[in-house]
């Protein structure tokens, strides 16, 4: 398909810049109209048979301001002081070296999507504590007129049952829900479980291809407990239905039948570049919850493919006229898979 069929216009003003409070559901079913629930209307929609699975990666602020103003977000350490980051790098010779705060000098040794970065020293957890931002998505820097982060972010940009650093992005989605949200569904006899999908390229890097087929997904970590896919084996066998809390845990949970994991006594881990767009046959995940995507991205081409590419540009424009707040901070929008 083409990368352009997954466009649509809106309004800058509707790009969140921080938290939508209170949180607005769209609620979409296989037939009928969209409609707009509470977020406790949502909650009385999941049934005592069902699962809700969510995603407990933690961000890291991984986005480092050089001592000349540049913005680096560091990926992954490939090997010790060998990482992949994202900067814009083409004014920047091979060997080129960058001075970042705490005394770090990074040395351009490759170029490319993404760039390699050589460092002088090791960077852990507590270094980008200290020195690190939230990599909040260019769309919301541009709406705030702010490159850096607010303070707030540090607990905005988190969800609240965050648990295994790593992540450079949030599973935005999950940040409509707390814990108080879960007690409530499992007072009633709803399973929550949790996953971990570390977010990176695979799921934020734009689509530059004509041809959408022709994007290239980068890969992400994943581990799932058996415990957890214990559970979504119960909630099928019982004509439960699975709730995928965000489109990470709808790649991790679709990854899963199609053996992309290793597996160990505990859990199956791994890497997955699974990239589901229309024509996938979702085999795990029967309703969708998730933010508002930008135009032609890969996380709108997965909903297309969930919902129907038509249905979700109508739906899209509904939201748009009702005025939902989109993107990482903004509304909520649900989405029921037909029933085989």
């Amino acid at each position: 398909m083409k990368t352009s069929q997954f466009n649509f216009t809106y309004p800058e003003s509707l790009v969140a810049t921080k938290p939508s409070r209170p949180t607005r559901v769209m609620y979409s079913s296989f037939e009928g109209a969209p409609s707009e629930l509470t977020k406790q209307e949502l909650l009385s929609h999941i049934q005592p048979k069902d699962i809700v699975v969510i995603n407990d990666t933690k961000v890291v602020k991984k986005r480092i301001f050089t001592d000349a103003g540049e913005e680096i977000l560091f990926l992954d350490e490939k090997e010790p002081n060998i990482w992949t980051v994202l900067f814009p790098a083409k004014k920047y010779a091979l060997g080129e070296a960058l001075l970042l705060p705490g005394d770090v000098i990074a040395t351009l040794v490759e170029k490319g999507l993404p760039q390699t970065l050589k460092i002088n020293r090791s960077m852990g957890f507590s270094y980008f504590e200290q020195y690190g931002h939230m990599a909040l998505p260019p769309y919301i820097q541009k709406a705030r007129g702010e490159r850096k982060s607010f303070k707030e972010d540090a607990n905005w940009y988190q969800t609240s049952w965050a648990k295994n650093n790593g992540s450079s992005a949030a599973p935005t989605a999950s940040l409509h829900f707390d814990n108080e949200d879960w007690k409530v569904l499992s007072e009633k006899g709803v399973s929550v479980a949790s996953l971990t999908l570390h977010v990176g390229l695979g799921t934020f890097l734009p689509v530059h291809t004509e041809d959408l087929s022709d994007h290239k997904m980068h890969s992400e970590w994943v581990q799932i407990s058996k415990g957890t896919l214990n559970q979504v084996a119960r909630c099928k066998a019982l004509g439960g239905r699975v709730w995928a809390l965000g489109t990470t845990v709808t790649r991790a949970l679709e990854s899963w039948p199609r053996g992309y994991f290793k597996e160990d006594e505990d859990s199956l881990f791994g890497e997955t570049d699974i990239f589901i767009q229309p024509g996938f046959e979702f085999q795990v995940v029967d309703v969708l919850m998730t933010n508002f995507h930008q135009p032609q991205s890969t996380l709108l081409a997965l909903v297309a493919a969930f919902a129907g590419l038509e249905k979700t540009l109508s739906v899209y424009e509904w939201a748009i006229k009702k005025q939902f707040r989109l993107f990482s901070y903004g509304d909520l929008s649900v989405w029921i898979r037909q029933s085989k």
